[in-house]
């Protein structure tokens, strides 16, 4: 599966980024010039299938050159079920779409992006108010984080 390294350092890149879940995927955007992030949008999955025509018309929508999918190992950084799945998801996005996919870890983004949430006002029903976007948000700044000099410092 390709990954980061075959960006072009010399130009900006659209990146999405999935926070992977058995019955709702996040999806957030971010472009590695200018650093920025924002979430867009909960995609239902059963089991961890997703609609893929959703998720290839979020593709054809915002025309990204990466995707980074969210790796979520366990606390001693071993491999979960979850984080089994995570990987198998990361390896069908690049099947069926073609694109480079990279895994960046994820431990904590959910419990972050709860606790954030909840300082933000939210009331904690996540099913009539789900974060997973928000979560996918904050997957994407610590990949771009982890790789700004890499895609930034030469721009």
């Amino acid at each position: 599966m390709p990954d980061s390294q075959t960006l072009d350092k010399q130009k900006p890149a659209t990146v999405l980024a999935f926070d992977y879940g058995l019955k709702q995927i996040g999806v957030a955007v971010g472009n590695t010039l200018l650093g920025t992030t924002r979430s867009l949008v909960v995609l239902r999955a059963r089991d961890g299938v997703p609609d893929w025509s959703a998720l290839a018309a979020l593709v054809a929508e915002w025309q990204p050159d990466l995707l980074v999918v969210g790796d979520p190992l366990n606390m001693d950084g071993s491999v979960s079920e979850l984080a089994t799945r995570a990987r198998k998801f990361g390896r069908r996005l690049h099947g069926r779409l073609g694109l480079p996919v990279t895994m960046t870890d994820e431990r904590l983004s959910s419990y972050t992006a709860k606790q954030e949430q909840r300082e933000q006002g939210h009331r904690g029903d996540y099913k009539a108010a789900p974060i997973d976007s928000y979560a996918a948000e904050l997957i994407l700044q610590t990949w771009l984080r982890e790789n700004a000099e890499r895609h930034r410092g030469s721009a």
